[in-house]
Order: structure tokens, then C-alpha cells, then sequence
């Protein structure tokens, strides 16, 4: 994916247009070829460019743009000026209210809970990109965010952890037990969960019920089996609790996962695996697709869930949230994983060169 939008930006900037129309152009983007972009943006529109630039992060909008309208349930709710206008006064213009960002909780880091040590993983797709030496650990009550350029190997992470592609036991530990070998369900039952980055498809069922798409992963650790028989009831009042924690905006539970906007199924899909109290999360991707109020409240939940002892990997293409959530920072590129680094005090230099490989480089200050 990341490989084809790139080439979808090259075409579009060689032919010349008048009206250039770009959609979320920057989540396949290093900081730097941000950058770059958006000199080139800027080249264009005094050369009598005019382009629309569509975008949930704001910072991009303040730092590009003469004029925003701010859409909310694909309504024309207001414009602004960026430049005059703050970033959190665009996001309550979005959401229609005021929201409160996420607050991290100060908190005591305990043993390691995953241990990743020599994971060199092929990659089951012809287009994937295989995992190549990876070494991590993530303790107890730390969150540890993965960023990089999209299609460098995190969908192979977290399939790798999830328990989706198998590999030697020892080279991945839960809490001190080898896991390589085990299976989604195994895992989820030791307190290893993970949430994917697609969600239609891949994270829930599409024609099943909310009801339904809660069994899937939370059978064993919610109690929701008798002797291999369904507990509706209890299926239901934990669907029904995902939904009000997580305020995923649905008729009911018994609504197929299909009905509902991909945000309100992002909320229902990461509110599944949080309100199991795992013992390490992975998740891909968790606030795509949803609001400033409803990634605030996901971005919290990670936090809260952090603060209860939980070791958490985050992997997302938005470095924002990452340096907002994240104790640690490391970086993918072609598979290979950086030196990971306190994320408090790293540059946005400093971010791009890990994110383009430049593992063991420093930043040259001319």
C-alpha cells in the first residue's frame, strides 16, 4: 500500500495539474519527504496550483494551508484560517465538543512481559516484507511504539505476535514462556491480544453481529462458553459493554459489524481487547480512521491500560500519537527493526532517519 500511494503522488505532481486533490498523501511519509511534499505543495500553488488537501492531522493543515472547512457527519460545520487557529480548537470544531487529551499517569515499570529475540520471520505474501533479526522487550506498565513507513513489515509484526505466522518458541516470551509456537488462541488465553490494522475483514467479521464479533476473541478470557456452547447472555452484556466504555455509536449489538462507520467499529474492535485486562496488548493502526474525541479516548484507554501493569506495542504510522503515548520509540524499515530510544526528547530529524534505516546514524547539526 505504502509503495502504491507513493506512486499515485509522482503521477499526479508529473502531469501537470490545476486542481490537485490529495487524500491522507502523508501517512506513507517519512518527516523529511513530509517535508519535501510540501515544498513541492507550495511550488505549485504559486505557480497557480490550487489544491485540496484532505487530512485528520492537524498540525499538517496549520503548517500547509490558507483555508480549512471543517466537516463533521459530512456536514459543512465551519472554515478557519489554520495559521490563526490552534489545533485543539480545530478537533472541538470536528467533533463538536470539547474533549480532553489523553493524561499519562505516572507509573512503575515491572518485569518484562514480552521478550522478542532473534525473530527472523518470512513474510507469506509475494508483496510483504519479511521480519528480519528483530530484538525487543516491553515490561510490565510500559508502552512501546513501532512507527515507520507503511508496508515495512509491521503487518508481519504483529501477525508474528498475534500467533497468525508461527516461529521458533524462544523467539518470542510471555512473561518468561516461550510462545513462538503457539496459536492465536493459546496466546489469548496466557493474556497475549492483539488488535490488526484492517478491521473489516481481518479483525471482525463482517456479517456477523457485534455479539458475535466479541465471541471471536473473547470467548475463553470473558467466560463466554459452556461446554462448548455459547452464553448468549453473556455474550450480549459484553458487547453491550464494549459499546457504552467505548461509546460506539451502533442501534444494538445485534447490528452486523458491516453497518457500522469504520471508525465506530475501530472503537468496538480495540474496546474488545482492552476491557479483556490483557497482560500484553499489540495493536496496529488503533485510532485510524476514528475522530480527534474518539482517538483521544483510545489513546487514553492504552494509557489507562499501561497504568494497570499491562505491557503494550503500539505500531502506527502516526508519529503524534506514538510520541504522545509512548515510552519507548523504534522504528521498521524493509523488516529490520532500530535501536529503540526513549521516545521524551527525539527529534523529528532524529524520527525520520530510523524511520528510513539509518539505524546507527546521529544527526549532523551544521
Amino acid at each position: 500500500a505504502g509503495e502504491r500511494q507513493r506512486v499515485e503522488i509522482i503521477r499526479c505532481l508529473l502531469q501537470e495539474p490545476k486542481l490537485l486533490i490529495m487524500d491522507e498523501p502523508t501517512s506513507v511519509l517519512t518527516p523529511q519527504e513530509v517535508e519535501i511534499l510540501f515544498e513541492t505543495l507550495r511550488k505549485l500553488t504559486k505557480e497557480g496550483v490550487a489544491i485540496l488537501y484532505i487530512s485528520h492531522k492537524l498540525e499538517e493543515i496549520r503548517a500547509l494551508c490558507d483555508h480549512a472547512t471543517i466537516l463533521r457527519l459530512g456536514k459543512n460545520v465551519g472554515t478557519c484560517v489554520p495559521s490563526e487557529t490552534s489545533a485543539r480548537e480545530m478537533a472541538e470544531m470536528m467533533v463538536g465538543s470539547a474533549f480532553e487529551a489523553p493524561e499519562r499517569a505516572g507509573r512503575e515499570l515491572g518485569d518484562v512481559a514480552l521478550d522478542i529475540s532473534g525473530l527472523s520471520v518470512k513474510s507469506p505474501s509475494a508483496f510483504g516484507t519479511s521480519l528480519k533479526n528483530i530484538h525487543l522487550t516491553v515490561q510490565q506498565g510500559e508502552i512501546l511504539g513501532i512507527g515507520g513507513v507503511a508496508g515495512n513489515g509491521q503487518d508481519e509484526l504483529l501477525a508474528v505476535l498475534s500467533g497468525e505466522l508461527r516461529t521458533h518458541p524462544d523467539a518470542i516470551r510471555l512473561l518468561g514462556q516461550p510462545v513462538g509456537r503457539l496459536g492465536p488462541t493459546a496466546r489469548r488465553e496466557l493474556g497475549l491480544l492483539a488488535a490488526p490494522e484492517e478491521r473489516l475483514g481481518h479483525a471482525a467479521a463482517p456479517d456477523m453481529s457485534l455479539i458475535e464479533n466479541g465471541v471471536l476473541t473473547a470467548a475463553q478470557r470473558e467466560n463466554l462458553l459452556n461446554r462448548g456452547f455459547l452464553k448468549w447472555g453473556a455474550a450480549r452484556s459484553f458487547a453491550e459493554k464494549v459499546i457504552e466504555a467505548f461509546d460506539v455509536r451502533t442501534p444494538g449489538p445485534d447490528n452486523a459489524a458491516r453497518s457500522l462507520s469504520g471508525g465506530n467499529l475501530q472503537k468496538f474492535v480495540i474496546g474488545r481487547e482492552v476491557l479483556q485486562r490483557p497482560k500484553v496488548l499489540v495493536v496496529n493502526q488503533p485510532t485510524w480512521g476514528v475522530d480527534a474525541a474518539a482517538a483521544a479516548a483510545i489513546r487514553q484507554a492504552l494509557l489507562d491500560l499501561a497504568a494497570e501493569g499491562a505491557a503494550i506495542l503500539c505500531i502506527s504510522q502516526d508519529l503524534d500519537e506514538l510520541m504522545e503515548i509512548s515510552d519507548r520509540f523504534g522504528a521498521l524499515n524493509e523488516g529490520r527493526l532500530s535501536d529503540i530510544r526513549p521516545a521524551k526528547g527525539l527529534t523529528v530529524e532524529e524520527i525520520g532517519l530510523m524511520m528510513g534505516g539509518a539505524h546507527g546514524m546521529e544527526v549532523s547539526h551544521v
